[in-house]
């Protein structure tokens, strides 16, 4: 059968599907609404006769857009950041809806993002397309130029980016410190986010001691806080920076990043004892970042 055309109804049908494709591709909800845009205007025009499985012909193109957006991406200088792009409320693209994109970060997770940005747009595409819509190898090598063997390898070395590794010269931290350490973490961004005072007192030490290097507000010289009330108070006039920031493993240990677009910016590492949370770090100096290794928590 030849002559045959994608209708806008078909189309929509499919949309959130590859929306959902390319924000994991390029981690901006309005560089997706792009690609998929584009993704209407080659599928529109082209001609379906032998295509069987419609759907999944249109994961494949979304693909290939998504990838060249990204390769794009990667070749133009990136303009430094303005002090304002720092916080984190910050990063959503003009255009966006900062409340729709925060909500689907946390649903796809933030970890996850800022793994999928240190990756290369081949293994990107291969990882996504193959672990998170079952895409098969077979039909993901093409759009890479790559054998199918190859594409699954680039899928694994993904897999165990994703995962994390335990550093070396460390060891994993015992079953029950990792649980405290999450709970703990959890419910810090919980009360943080909600604006409850009095939830966030209740989780840190007394004298808990809050550390910021000089790049996080910016100052001349880095900040020390020390003292629960204090803390606290500080954390809920930030409150607003909490909208994309979730959980992670930061080098085996869970902690918190901040990353608009899947973009690491900061990374809050916390020290959990059976007194509540003694101390607080809090990362923005790009080096020190690009030294630590995010991971996904397990569910």
């Amino acid at each position: 059968m030849t002559g045959r055309t994608l209708s806008p109804e078909r189309f929509e049908a499919d949309r959130p599907r590859l929306r959902a494709v390319a924000h994991r591709m390029l981690g901006s909800l309005a560089e997706a609404d792009d690609a998929v845009q584009e993704t209407w205007l080659r599928a529109s025009a082209a001609d379906l006769g032998e295509v069987e499985n419609v759907t999944a012909w249109l994961t494949t193109v979304v693909g290939r857009v998504s990838l060249n957006m990204l390769r794009s991406r990667r070749t133009r200088r990136e303009e430094p950041l303005e002090a304002s792009e720092a916080g984190l409320g910050a990063g959503v693209a003009p255009g966006g809806d900062p409340e729709e994109e925060a909500l689907l970060a946390d649903s796809v997770g933030v970890a996850l993002l800022v793994v999928l940005d240190s990756l290369g747009p081949d293994e990107r595409l291969a990882f996504v397309l193959h672990d998170m819509f079952a895409v098969p190898f077979d039909a993901i090598a093409p759009l890479i130029d790559r054998t199918p063997a190859t594409t699954r390898q680039l899928a694994s070395r993904a897999r165990r980016r994703v995962r994390g590794t335990t550093p070396a010269g460390s060891q994993a931290a015992p079953a029950a410190d990792a649980h405290r350490q999450r709970q703990a973490v959890e419910a810090f961004l919980a009360a943080t986010r909600g604006g409850d005072f009095e939830a966030l007192l209740a989780l840190l030490h007394p004298d808990v001691v809050l550390t910021a290097d000089r790049f996080v507000v910016p100052t001349p010289e880095p900040v020390e806080v020390v003292g629960a009330r204090t803390v606290a108070q500080g954390a809920m006039t930030a409150a607003g920076r909490a909208r994309f920031t979730g959980p992670a493993l930061l080098d085996g240990r869970v902690g918190l990043v901040l990353a608009p677009h899947g973009r690491l910016r900061l990374a809050l590492l916390l020290t959990v004892t059976d007194e509540g949370i003694t101390r607080i770090e809090i990362i923005a100096d790009r080096e020190r970042l690009a030294g630590i290794e995010v991971a996904v928590l397990d569910d």
